[in-house]
């Protein structure tokens, strides 16, 4: 009985979703300096790549994403997918396409989407929100 208890309990630990919303003290004093403007912990991306190809690949991934008035950030814990800064010299576009909101980085072959539904449902904030980073990155890289 108590085997089939510890097996019970390794199940359901084993499916738990992991917390990908894990930031260094330096990280969150940086976005905390900078302004949290939006934030959804622990959210289910499709990443894409190759879209509208072929040879098209995606697959849904667990992350976390921060918006300040100055960085996009998605992670997962100190994994970064996507940073978006003043400095950024990598091409960003974001769109909302119904209640999902696609980041798109970089260009032709390199480029890489990720779409996630906000979990506030404020799919057109989100956007206006990370465009304001973009433009900003945009306009100092220039």
């Amino acid at each position: 009985m108590r085997t089939l208890a510890a097996l019970l309990v390794v199940a359901l630990v084993a499916c738990t979703p992991a917390d990908t919303s894990q930031l260094s003290p330096a990280l969150t004093q940086r976005f905390d300096s900078e302004g949290v403007v939006r934030r959804a912990d622990n959210a289910v991306f499709r990443w894409t790549i190759g879209a509208g190809t072929r040879r098209a690949e995606w697959e849904d991934r667990a992350a976390s994403i921060i918006v300040t008035r100055q960085s996009v950030y998605l992670h997962k814990n100190e994994k970064v997918g996507v940073e978006i800064t003043p400095r950024s010299r990598r091409e960003y576009k974001v769109e909302k396409d119904g209640d999902r909101v696609r980041i798109r980085a970089g260009t032709g072959r390199n480029e890489e989407l990720w779409s996630f539904v906000p979990p506030d449902g404020d799919a057109a904030g989100w956007t206006t929100d990370i465009r304001a980073v973009i433009r900003l990155a945009d306009s100092t890289s220039n």
